[in-house]
């Protein structure tokens, strides 16, 4: 038996790494098993090359909890170590991160999860254990090996009886951390962080049914075996091609993934380049919901199948963290901070080549089905939408399958919209106006008003309607979108035919002075026009600048906070072609001339939805009582 110190200039960094690693100390489980791994896989290359002369066999990794002797073993059948790498790998190489470790870390607790950026990984144990033990047995001919340490920088070393190949890992678990000891608890960090790992990890029994014998009877209980209990896929669907793939391979996956989440995927991306970086992973569209913020944090990051967060921002593009799924990339660190990865030039190169893909895939599924994509436009378009809005090359690319619906149902891209309705829907300034409606129940009255005149109306009601239109606006030659209720049709889209009024110049005076007196001035604007004597008596309509800004405004960005801090300013537009305007202003007595403007302006707020309360309940017994 030898000791020796661990060759660490500082007295006993075990307590430091504890305080350092505190918060993230669950980790410890999964650089053991990465660790395991990691032999495993290095022994299977050994054996492929010939430099390994044994039998690499079918090995696998095993968690045992022995909660009597408080104590976690991992044993694995990689290519183990010999005494003097033991020496070697445990007491200097994993301890040489060990000072720049805690010149760098020791006032910034919360970038704790660097430890494994430092080969500290086998030392996180401390952070549960107050002893471990490393009984190894390489696949060379030579004696096995007995490491212990009772965190202190001394350690004893002497030769073992273990003839299997490969390593046992004993870790007594301290005071304060027997959740480690419960198979609950380690069940699920093995589900959480190496679900995935190539090397089949074996965590207790499981009883499997078996067939029943022919001759059995039919109230005979089927017989059962006791078999290991498995808890990882070593080979999951995004570390194979996708021509080895069917459709129902990704939905599987997709329920793998997401055990608790009964809708299935509208429809999947499998990523796989191997240059200029590398990169696995498979992209899910789910059903959207209005609510943005609900869809983040899915999907989950993996480097070499080893979980690392479902935080990906900065790694995914933003829009893209909506969407469900994997990614796998052995190019991005295991162990390091946020601000680290998004400065990381390989990550960077990452985040564009999903969005180039996932663009490309919408494409060709909008080439390869238009009918299908228009079926599922609704369930994804938030994403594409706040893709448009946040990424240049994503925008330039969804010219080709961005949508637009129209209220009828029916689905154009941008150029078919331009080219369907260039012809009516250009105003007089030779500018095209571009109508849209963001609830087709509530603006019903002037959509029906805008399609009496041939006119398009396209329906937009996502939450970030007004930063796209936006967004379009400055970038697309000579549009303007407006929303049909934000002023009387032919103001909205002005032609050079002008029409006529039927009140003078004399009675427009008079009816304006009379309707500023009935109403309120801190709540409407009124504007006299002149429009087809069919047209609505009293029409209310919102600046679509004024509204824009405050819509903007709510959903972030887009303006100062004046606009969000202004009352709601609404016009109201008369037509003084009107048989009811005309009747109001010839009206002799006051009373009568007050509760026509009333009665109308009420039906135009009632249209607008904006009669509420004690008002509503007014005007229903007014109305009643005029039937009298």
């Amino acid at each position: 038996m030898s000791k020796g110190n661990i060759n660490v200039s500082v007295e006993n960094i075990f307590p430091l790494i504890k305080k350092f690693l505190y918060s993230d100390h669950e980790i410890f489980l999964r650089e053991l098993i990465s660790n395991a791994t990691d032999a495993t896989l290095k022994l299977k290359h050994l054996t492929n090359i010939g430099e390994a002369k044994v039998e690499y066999g079918n090995p696998q990794i095993e968690v045992k909890i022995d909660k009597k002797g408080k104590k976690l073993h991992i044993i694995d059948q990689g290519l183990g170590m010999t005494a003097d790498e033991v020496k070697k790998y445990i007491n200097e190489v994993a301890f040489s991160g060990a000072e720049e470790f805690l010149d760098k870390y020791k006032d910034k607790v919360e970038d704790a999860g660097i430890i494994g950026h430092f080969g500290l990984g086998f030392y996180s144990s401390f952070m549960v254990a107050d002893k471990v033990e490393i009984i190894t047995k390489s696949f060379k001919d030579e004696p096995a090996a007995h490491w212990t340490c009772d965190g202190s920088p001394e350690y004893t070393l002497e030769e073992a009886d273990k003839t299997d190949r490969g390593t046992e890992i004993i870790l007594h678990i301290s005071e304060g951390e027997e959740s480690f000891l419960e198979d609950s608890k380690i069940s699920e960090l093995l589900t959480k962080y190496n679900k995935f790992m190539p090397i089949p990890i074996k965590f207790g029994m499981r009883t499997e049914t078996l067939p029943k014998p022919e001759d059995a009877k039919e109230d005979d209980p089927a017989p059962t075996q006791e078999v290991d209990n498995i808890i990882n896929n070593p080979n999951p669907a995004w570390t194979k091609q996708p021509a080895e793939l069917e459709e129902d391979d990704y939905k599987n996956f997709y329920r793998e993934l997401y055990p608790m989440q009964f809708e299935e995927p509208l429809f999947n991306i499998h990523l796989n380049v191997d240059y200029p970086f590398n990169l696995t992973g498979i992209l899910y569209f789910p059903k959207m919901t209005q609510d943005m913020s609900m869809q983040r944090d899915k999907i989950q990051l993996y480097q070499n199948q080893v979980f690392v967060t479902d935080n990906v921002e900065g790694i995914v593009p933003e829009f893209l963290t909506m969407l469900r799924g994997v990614i796998d990339s052995p190019d991005i660190p295991l162990n390091v901070s946020r601000s680290y990865l998004q400065a990381d030039g390989a990550v960077k190169k990452i985040s564009s080549y999903i969005t180039r893909k996932v663009a490309d895939k919408l494409k060709s599924l909008f080439n390869n089905n238009r009918e299908d994509f228009e079926a599922k436009w609704n369930d994804i378009k938030i994403v594409i939408e706040y893709g448009m809005l946040s990424e240049e090359k994503f925008f330039e690319k969804a010219d080709a399958f961005a949508l637009y619906p129209t209220v009828d149902g029916k689905y154009y891209t941008y150029e078919e919209l331009y080219n369907k309705i260039k012809a009516k829907q250009t105003d007089k300034d030779d500018k095209l106006v571009i109508l849209y409606a963001s609830n087709k129940d509530e603006q019903h009255s002037y959509i029906e008003a805008a399609k009496d005149k041939g006119y398009e109306v396209l329906l937009l009601d996502s939450p970030i309607v007004s930063h796209l239109i936006q967004k379009l606006e400055t970038t697309k030659e000579n549009i303007s979108f407006a929303r049909v209720d934000a002023d009387h049709i032919d103001n909205i889209i002005k032609k050079d035919d002008t029409k006529i009024s039927k009140l003078s110049d004399e009675e427009k005076t008079t009816l304006d002075e009379l309707l500023k007196e009935v109403i309120p001035a801190d709540k409407f604007s009124v504007q006299l026009e002149t429009m087809d004597s069919n047209a609505a008596p009293f029409m209310i309509t919102q600046p679509e600048f004024m509204r824009r800004m405050k819509e903007m405004q709510q959903t972030g960005g887009g303006g100062m906070n004046m606009f969000g801090n202004m009352p709601e300013m609404y016009n109201l537009v008369v037509n003084t072609n009107s048989e009811l305007v005309g009747e109001i202003l010839n009206t002799k007595t006051k009373k009568k001339q007050e509760r026509l403007i009333n009665q109308s302006l009420d039906l135009a707020r009632l249209s607008q939805g904006l009669l509420k309360g004690e008002e509503l309940t007014n005007f229903i017994k007014r109305s009643y009582d005029m039937i009298k």
